[in-house]
């Protein structure tokens, strides 16, 4: 049987590859909107970051790690190279050449020692500047082959690498050139020169750029198939080759233009060559060609090396800008993958892809949506799954260990109690399918049916079993909004604890009435797509007053519910209304802010709410304050660390709908899991 081999796939994005994770992206998107980022600032942070899953080769790299090995590669371009490889190659040629003429001289016994004598002068005093002893020796009779081959080799080398910075590749093509390959080049620059200004003048045609093609199409080997593709490829080269020159000291520029009228022996080629650059640089501005490099390094490039080590650099520089995604409507499809696997390899490509897939399913997978004013807005399908993971994570809290505790089972109808009833319209308790089974039985019977027939339900025939009655409840959560909340920390755990609530509440206890209330300088009634988008708040004031009579009039709005107040905050009340709807604030709190706050709490005992205080923090004076409100309205007190909020208030509404009188512990919530009980 014919042997296989097995590699890894390169054909592209891997076929087998798992598919891209959007519930962890969801929850990093989530906590940042919490915690006052747009949705679209947050999702540009977490393609900064990255998908935090997997590890080594595996992991998906994030912009802010491409972007970082993009500099770092551009740190060892600059840190490896320099700018004198040319002139270097010149002198150790020019050096060759005058050893091996002067060993000729020596050697050569029929020579007139006057000549000799002069032709070593000559070669003595010859100008320390590369360029200026090339150009003294243009015209010396050289009586050594080896030589003489020498010196042609300066020319040559300096022909093919002016041409190497116009078309990569063309210094190893021309190695060895004929006088009839330079010849040909000549040619092919006058008729681009001429093709070039044609299309300047917007003369040109197609058919002059496919004879041109036809006929020179050897010397561009990436095949452009119309005159701005081809003007593109050579414009970037040419644009890279005037930065390396710019990139220059003064002393090596001066070198390289001397040293340039010697290419080839004729002055002509850089003569075609700067009407090329005028060329080009006229169809395309816009390219960069006035920039310059600081190169740092020993290792010297020649002109045509060099060119390429420009248009890297420059490549880097456009991958930079792609990856910060900082210009408005920046999108992943934005990167240039090919440029990016050719600069950092295949896996940064693969992670950029993986960034793009990212990107491009969140937007389309109705996670996000965009207002009425085009901003980018968390949509309820991505509230609801960011609050089904809250809920998950605060069910495992709840019950100290994973799965212990299913909150799914919360929302119950009730105990069943034994009995059964008729069913009525609206009843969602289960049927008594035997009791519903002999109603239809004994129905048939008694109508004359046949005793073997097939009973045929309806709907009078149906009995439910009965249950224990489940109260309704109007539950108030207050969350405090001042901005000590935000400075210290507890603003993020504060709003994933009214979503894991509110989640629960919407999907579980459907029949219960939340109020999410935020008091700060003064209170308002949000939504949860509000809260959870809120940004911090800076202004001074914790007005409880405030939030304690949105409260009760929450309350007031179901009469027949069990009220359930909840009230998160790290500080005194030093803010009240007053009676014009003015805030009134003072710190250290006031009595007249404390008396106020104090009656509306009692008015919320009266209207029978089962009240808790969420003490945040560990000031004295705040945990004194709060025991004596809690003892007043026979309430309680939880001082939960700031992972463990959402499970406290969950647990405590949880309790309190059940019926729990006040001196519950905190294991009936809690699961047997540690609990925080205080007051």
């Amino acid at each position: 049987m014919p042997a296989s081999r097995y590699s890894r796939y390169a054909g592209g994005p891997d076929p087998l590859a798992p598919p891209v994770d959007l519930a962890e992206a969801l929850d990093a998107i989530g906590e940042d909107v919490m915690a006052g980022y747009s949705p679209e600032r947050a999702m540009r942070e977490y393609l900064r970051r990255g998908p935090s899953t997997g590890s080594g080769d595996e992991r998906t790299e994030g912009l802010d790690d491409l972007m970082r090995k993009v500099a770092q590669r551009r740190r060892e371009l600059l840190d490896r190279h320099n700018l004198d490889g040319t002139i270097a190659q010149v002198k150790e040629l020019l050096d060759s050449a005058v050893l091996e003429e002067r060993k000729q001289l020596a050697r050569d016994a029929m020579m007139d020692d006057d000549d000799r004598a002069f032709r070593e002068m000559r070669l003595e005093n010859l100008p320390s500047s590369p360029a200026a002893a090339v150009t003294s020796l243009s015209d010396y009779d050289w009586q050594s082959a080896e030589a003489k081959a020498a010196y042609e080799q300066i020319k040559d080398l300096l022909g093919r690498e002016l041409l190497e910075q116009r078309f990569a590749g063309m210094k190893q093509a021309l190695e060895g050139a004929t006088d009839e390959d330079r010849a040909r080049i000549a040619e092919m620059l006058d008729d681009l020169n001429e093709l070039l200004e044609a299309h300047g003048r917007g003369e040109d045609t197609d058919e002059q750029f496919a004879k041109f093609m036809d006929k020179h199409g050897d010397f561009f080997p990436e095949r452009p198939e119309t005159v701005e593709e081809l003007i593109d490829a050579m414009a970037q080269r040419a644009a890279a080759a005037q930065r390396m020159l710019n990139s220059m000291t003064p002393e090596q520029r001066q070198e390289l233009m001397e040293l340039s009228a010697q290419a080839f022996g004729s002055p002509a080629l850089q003569e075609q060559l700067a009407r090329l650059d005028a060329n080009l640089q006229s169809a395309r501005p816009g390219e960069d060609w006035d920039g310059g490099e600081q190169f740092r390094g020993d290792e010297g490039l020649g002109l045509g090396d060099g060119t390429g080590v420009l248009q890297d650099l420059a490549d880097l520089d456009d991958l930079t800008e792609q990856l910060s995604q900082s210009h408005p409507g920046a999108r992943m499809d934005d990167i240039d993958l090919d440029k990016l696997a050719r600069q950092l390899g295949d896996e940064a490509a693969v992670s950029a892809r993986t960034l793009a897939e990212l990107e491009k399913a969140l937007r389309e997978s109705g996670y996000l949506s965009r207002s009425s004013d085009g901003q980018l807005k968390l949509s309820p399908k991505a509230m609801r799954q960011l609050g089904k993971a809250l809920l998950k994570d605060v069910a495992q809290r709840m019950s100290g260990r994973q799965g212990a505790r299913d909150l799914r089972k919360a929302g119950a109808a009730g105990e069943r109690s034994g009995a059964t009833r008729a069913w009525e319209y609206g009843d969602t308790e289960p049927w008594d399918v035997t009791r519903t089974v002999l109603n239809a039985v004994t129905r048939q019977a008694e109508h004359g049916g046949r005793a073997k027939s097939r009973p045929r339900i309806q709907v009078d025939d149906i009995e439910v079993q009965e249950t224990e009655a489940r109260t309704q409840a109007a539950v108030a959560l207050l969350v405090d909004t001042s901005f000590s909340m935000a400075m210290d920390g507890r603003w993020v755990p504060m709003k994933r604890t009214a979503l894991a609530l509110h989640t629960l509440i919407r999907s579980r206890f459907r029949g219960d009435h939340l109020k999410l209330i935020s008091f700060g300088r003064y209170a308002e009634e949000m939504e949860i797509e509000q809260l959870t988008a809120l940004d911090a708040m800076w202004s001074k004031g914790t007005n409880l007053h405030h939030g304690l009579l949105l409260a009760n009039r929450h309350f007031r709005k179901h009469p027949n519910a069990q009220p359930v107040l909840l009230i998160v905050t790290d500080g005194e009340p030093t803010a009240h209304l007053e009676s014009d709807g003015q805030v009134w604030f003072s710190y250290p709190p006031h009595p007249v802010t404390i008396r106020r706050s104090v009656d509306e709490l009692d008015n919320s005992r009266r209207l029978g709410a089962q009240t808790t205080f969420f003490r945040l923090g560990e000031d004295p004076g705040l945990a004194r304050f709060i025991d004596q409100m809690a003892r007043r309205v026979d309430g309680r007190v939880v001082a939960p660390e700031l992972d463990d909020l959402g499970a406290a208030v969950v647990g405590s509404y949880l309790g309190a709908r059940s019926g729990a009188s006040s001196s519950s512990r905190p294991s009936d919530f809690f699961g047997g899991g540690r609990g925080f009980w205080v007051g």
